[in-house]
């Protein structure tokens, strides 16, 4: 697809004219508070899709330049380049009053953000946009979104793949290319307001020292500290804080800086202190000691039980498992159990009741209580188990997108289900991948109804679901293959998990005016709980302290949670993710949340889930990466809360001011 220069001018539509600063930047590494940039090329764009300015330079980081068969930027290539202060200045007088645009914005975003910081200077950002986060909101017919792909897609020469400068240049031609198709297709462009990234509240705490050994319980009173204990300090202590918390990891035991269920004991010489740890302690019953009692105890610590590798159990060939929340909130959704196979490919899956399957023992997760009621939530679409059967269910929308438009959230829900059913992909938003248009009650209301007829989309009532009759699809959908479409707790298994290979999951919905929605992770152990505070990544601390797991907002109606599968602590057993909603509506009001897994985050996904059995919760498990012997795997989990954030937050051991 090659669209001619004048095809590439919206300065006529002014929600997509704007004047553009495009940033390339090549680095030392990956972690935009530990590593530098080696390279930056800044090009200005105006309105009209026109170039008015272009700046590019090597610069010397005073470090190792790292993967040099990357970049191909050696330190003798770099040795005379100015150091980034020296152009901070130019840099910043092309970026101001511009919007910042790159691909996959938020990396080279931070870059900046923190090269500005060490150069003193103030980054003049107020708003960035994502090409690869359009891109997905477009949908072109491309094998993945990575910046060549989409380059050949558009018809952009490219000539020197990871260099500033020539990767600048291809990325305005995608631009203007990528905007003239948002245009045609009414889409909002997905613009993100920059906070001061370099302010001191966005900069991560030192990696803490990872715990060994697995959490054994509470301590016996009189009885001995056991390795892998969560420990919890309040108070003043007449030993330094800094070297009693060294010597109680240096015995191997985990200090927390909260106290939770799961908290082996409180050590405080103020029993009637009052903090806030020790009021938690009484309300847990979690044992109490004071400083000199704990400094005897250190001297005859226990042996612990080493954290499992994701080595040291074979794969199952068979385990029914359940998306179990964490044992002290209230569930709002009914957990779908599932039949899942350690074959790579779509698992078996069976909605609650299923019949029994043979098992061998699964990690532990913690039961919900039978007090709890779980709340009436739409059906899970089910998969039937391989088995001895006539014949294979009809998929006459395999290969589809279909749009669901009008009608109450349950109708909704209940129309998408059967989408997926049928062996279709349920669109949350439109795009130029959407094969079909579904239009419930009331979708003639829908501002998209007036686009899908210009664009000459198939409409059809609510009765096609019954027995739907499909147009031959573009030639380009027949070569594209999709992601597996998962139902509600389907699982499929990740294929890499060497050490740095990123995984990402994805969330996207539809525009929300009466509130903003925010995605969470928690990186929890054996016991379902968080290590530290810190394994809690959400915007106020948008990555773990090893960088492994990182948050990024792509958008209004669109963020992703990465995982370097490789990197993360044994103790970590799962990455939780999870949206709360900001404001007083529910999931309900939201509707559907579309769920993505994939390799890294321009690659083409892996898998994918539409979520939308919610309706009065308030934060909703999306899904989970998690360890299954050798394996990790991804689990779509659409389980819902009726609390918001703070309380999700608490049942998984995180320290929350109220």
């Amino acid at each position: 697809m090659t669209l001619a220069a004048a095809d590439l001018d919206v300065s006529n539509l002014p929600a997509y004219a704007h004047d553009w600063a495009l940033v390339d930047v090549e680095t030392s590494g990956l972690v935009a508070r530990r590593d530098r940039v080696l390279s930056v090329a800044v090009v200005t764009v105006g309105p009209d899709g026109a170039q008015t300015g272009e700046f590019s330079t090597l610069l010397d980081p005073g470090c190792d330049p790292g993967p040099v068969h990357v970049h191909g930027l050696t330190a003798e290539r770099l040795r005379g380049a100015p150091a980034f202060e020296e152009v901070a200045q130019r840099i910043s007088q092309m970026l101001e009053g511009r919007v910042l645009v790159a691909h996959n914005a938020q990396f080279d975003y931070d870059f900046l953000a923190h090269e500005f910081a060490r150069a003193g200077v103030s980054l003049p950002v107020a708003r960035r946009l994502c090409t690869l986060a359009l891109n997905r909101r477009v949908d072109p017919p491309t094998q993945d979104l990575r910046l060549g792909t989409l380059a050949a897609h558009y018809g952009v020469p490219q000539l020197r793949a990871h260099d500033a400068l020539d990767d600048t240049r291809v990325l305005a031609g995608v631009l203007r290319a990528s905007l003239r198709e948002a245009a045609r297709l009414d889409l909002q462009l997905p613009f993100v307001a920059c906070p001061p990234r370099q302010d001191a509240r966005f900069t991560p705490s030192p990696p803490k020292t990872p715990c060994a050994y697995r959490n054994p319980g509470r301590m016996a009173m009189g009885g001995p500290l056991v390795q892998g204990m969560k420990i919890a300090v309040t108070g003043t202590t007449a030993m330094s804080r800094t070297e009693l918390v060294a010597r109680a990891v240096a015995a191997g035991l985990n200090v927390m800086g909260s106290v939770s269920r799961h908290t082996g004991v409180l050590v405080t010489n103020d029993r009637s202190s009052g903090s806030a740890k020790a009021r938690r302690a009484v309300a847990e019953g979690v044992p109490v000691i004071d400083e000199q009692e704990f400094l005897r105890l250190l001297e005859d610590v226990r042996p612990g039980t080493a954290h499992e590798t994701s080595t040291d159990a074979a794969p199952e060939t068979a385990v029914l498992v359940t998306a179990a929340p964490p044992a002290s909130v209230p569930v709002a959704a009914t957990p779908v159990t599932e039949t899942a196979s350690a074959a790579p490919g779509p698992a078996a899956r069976r909605s609650t009741p299923a019949a029994p399957v043979p098992a061998v023992p699964a990690a532990p997760v913690p039961a919900v209580p039978a007090a709890r009621k779980p709340a009436p939530t739409a059906p899970a679409p089910t998969e039937p188990v391989p088995a001895a059967r006539e014949a294979a269910p009809a998929r006459p929308l395999r290969g589809r997108r279909v749009l669901v438009l009008g009608g109450s959230h349950p109708e909704a829900a209940s129309a998408r289900a059967r989408v997926v059913e049928l062996g279709g992909a349920a669109a949350i938003n439109l795009s130029s991948g959407v094969t079909d248009v579904v239009l419930l009650a009331g979708a003639e209301a829908d501002r998209r109804m007036r686009r899908i007829a210009t664009l000459l989309i198939p409409a059809y009532e609510e009765a096609w679901l019954d027995a739907p009759v499909v147009a031959p699809v573009p030639d380009w959908s027949e070569r594209r293959q999709g992601p597996q479409v998962l139902p509600r707790g389907g699982v499929v298994d990740l294929p890499d998990r060497r050490a740095g290979s990123l995984w990402s999951v994805s969330a996207t919905w539809a525009q929300q005016t009466t509130c903003e929605i925010d995605l969470v992770a928690f990186l929890v152990d054996e016991d379902d709980q968080v290590s530290c505070d810190e394994h809690f990544v959400f915007y106020g601390a948008p990555e773990s302290p090893d960088g492994a797991v990182r948050l990024l907002t792509d958008g209004p109606t669109e963020q992703t949670v990465t995982a370097d599968l490789g990197a993360l602590p044994p103790a970590v057993r799962r990455v939780v993710v999870a949206a709360a909603i900001d404001g007083t509506p529910t999931f309900g009001d939201v509707g559907a949340v579309q769920v993505t897994t994939g390799p890294g985050g321009s690659a083409a996904p892996l898998a994918q889930a539409a979520l939308d059995a919610a309706t009065t919760e308030r934060t909703l498990l999306l899904a989970e990466l998690y360890r299954r012997g050798p394996l990790w795997r991804f689990r779509a989990v659409g389980q819902g809360y009726d609390h918001g954030l703070a309380a999700l937050a608490r049942g998984y051991g995180v320290d929350v001011a109220d």
